[in-house]
């Protein structure tokens, strides 16, 4: 990691290049003074999750005019974790301190980080272990994203002091109130937000069918079974109502490790030891 004050960042998102969120981070951590290279997918790509392109090529330019004269910034056709991969491969020539995402315009709560661009680019830096942070100012009518970027800022400098374990991820969501409004910052937990999904038949000009999913939060749950920590760490979904910024650390190992002690420790784990195949019985 860089010792002076300036920093290596990578930038990427699923809004796309052109996205506000994106620029006023970018623009704002180039004007303090660290070494900014963005690369973003060409158009919104939101939702698609962890997605990679594997049987098309992808095609990538510099992009000039849109951000602070000191960010580098390319377009890229591929997804947001072809971007960061992308990026780390083929733009840079040395690893980037941080890795940051965003700043995605909507909240990236609870299972929304399942399904989110935002949060899988930034999962694709702490892959390659660097310390990465998904950044999600939560609305999508609010465009005021400097909270977000000034916070985001802070963060860099605090972690660049007091590093954090290598391949560290933090999901970080901003409530989209002005910077007196904010209640502080909470280190919470994952929660969970369940939808009422549907799919919209409709018909096109040429009279075929389509369909468009449709879905809306019906129910954020603000205790989900505090296995392996204590009640009093807040879920995400409970500490961004009372206007606080939620700092929830993620990894990619998604083993459920008490499932495990729980299946290990159970009869129904000794009747599979014994468990032949078909052809293993007939032979």
């Amino acid at each position: 990691m860089s010792n002076d004050k300036s920093l290596k960042l990578l930038i990427s998102n699923d809004d796309g290049i052109f996205a506000l969120g994106l620029r006023t981070l970018a623009n704002t951590l180039a004007k303090a003074g660290h070494q900014v290279t963005v690369v973003c997918p060409d158009r919104e790509r939101s939702a698609t999750g962890h997605g990679l392109t594997l049987h098309r090529p992808i095609r990538a330019e510099m992009v000039d005019s849109l951000f602070h004269p000191e960010v580098t910034a390319w377009s890229c056709s591929g997804t947001p974790a072809d971007c960061v991969k992308f990026a780390l491969c083929a733009v840079l020539d040395t690893r980037p301190d941080f890795v940051l995402s965003g700043i995605n315009h909507g909240s990236n709560l609870g299972s929304d980080v399942l399904y989110s661009g935002t949060v899988s680019a930034a999962m694709e830096g702490a892959i390659e272990g660097i310390t990465s942070i998904a950044m999600s100012l939560a609305s999508y009518t609010s465009t005021e994203f400097q909270v977000a970027a000034d916070f985001a800022c802070n963060l860099v400098a605090t972690l660049a002091i007091e590093p954090l374990p290598k391949g560290t991820l933090l999901n970080v969501n901003i409530p989209p109130v002005k910077a007196e409004a904010i209640a502080g910052v909470a280190i919470s937990r994952q929660g969970l937000r369940r939808y009422i999904e549907s799919f919209q038949k409709r018909t096109d000009p040429r009279g075929k069918s389509y369909y468009w999913l449709a879905g809306e939060v019906v129910e954020d749950i603000d205790q989900p079974d505090p296995t392996h920590l204590p009640t009093h760490i807040p879920t995400d979904v409970l500490a961004i109502r009372d206007n606080y910024i939620t700092v929830v650390p993620l990894q990619y190992n998604l083993t459920d490790v008490t499932s495990v002690e729980y299946l290990y420790n159970n009869s129904w784990f000794e009747r599979l030891q014994g468990t032949r195949t078909t052809n293993e019985q007939s032979s």
